[in-house]
């Protein structure tokens, strides 16, 4: 599932993954800042909660983003498949300058809203401009390739990751969320030994990659982001490794930025903080 095209005139919208449990009182710097490139107090938020199971997930977003100060938020309650083909969801959707993917269960989140006229709907919207951002299971959807679960630790091993389609709002990255907190540095590996075309990113919780529609992402938040660039990775033993057997990777390489850090996801090159590069 590729990004949907986008007209020469527009730019897309952000897509910022959220690496789960940001900080919903206080400073609140990743969804502060989110609604203030929404609009501020022009944002008009619209929420998906399909991946939580608990039914005031929603509200309880609505509250924060009124209390940042945005001029609207609602929830659409989509919590089977046929409601996320509803008529009334896509209207709201058509109103929205921001939508907010909640955290929860990703496969949840995929199954109910995979091929779906709501699921279409976001991937069109983001190329006309609309910016998207999914903390914790929301986070895992965004890209073409969705990491469902694996195993924890720094080794990469074989069968150490499942992998389901995804959304579809970038095709370069593979995303993990949680990331230092659950130890997923292993399994990340092993995501991007199936297929080095993607980097891969690992976003630690109350932090957030903003993705620009150039491609530069520049970090948000109290925790670290971890790079895989598989680039000039020369040798992977995954075609002949045996079930739970470590892997080898060779020549991979490994950046972690902290705020104010931005990377050019075209040219795979990291910047410091005060050298960051202006997008194009």
């Amino acid at each position: 599932m590729s990004p949907s095209p986008h007209r020469e005139n527009q730019k897309r919208g952000y897509v910022i993954p959220i690496g789960g449990a940001e900080e919903r009182t206080g400073s609140m710097r990743v969804l502060r800042r989110f609604s203030r490139l929404c609009g501020g107090r022009k944002a008009r938020i619209v929420i998906i909660p399909t991946a939580s199971n608990l039914p005031d997930t929603g509200d309880r977003y609505i509250e924060i983003f009124l209390k940042i100060g945005v001029a609207s938020a609602i929830s659409l309650p989509i919590s089977e498949r046929a409601d996320a083909d509803r008529k009334e969801y896509i209207e709201q959707l058509e109103d929205a300058t921001g939508i907010f993917i909640t955290g929860g269960n990703q496969l949840r989140l995929s199954t109910i809203l995979g091929g779906t006229l709501v699921a279409q709907k976001v991937r069109r919207l983001n190329a006309a401009g609309v910016h998207v951002a999914g903390t914790s299971a929301g986070a895992a959807i965004m890209p073409e390739h969705m990491i469902a679960g694996g195993s924890m630790g720094l080794s990469p091993q074989a069968d150490g990751v499942n992998l389901a389609p995804g959304l579809g709002l970038t095709n370069a990255v593979i995303i993990d969320q949680h990331f230092s907190q659950r130890d997923r540095l292993g399994r990340l590996l092993t995501a991007v030994s199936y297929n080095p075309f993607m980097m891969g990113v690992g976003i630690d919780e109350d932090t957030a990659i903003f993705i620009a529609p150039d491609q530069v992402c520049e970090v948000e938040g109290s925790g670290s982001v971890t790079i895989i660039d598989p680039e000039h990775l020369s040798y992977s033993s995954m075609d002949r490794a045996k079930k739970n057997e470590s892997l080898s990777l060779l020549d991979l390489k490994l950046h972690v930025l902290s705020k104010g850090c931005s990377f050019d996801i075209y040219e795979r090159k990291p910047y410091p903080p005060k050298k960051t590069r202006s997008h194009k």
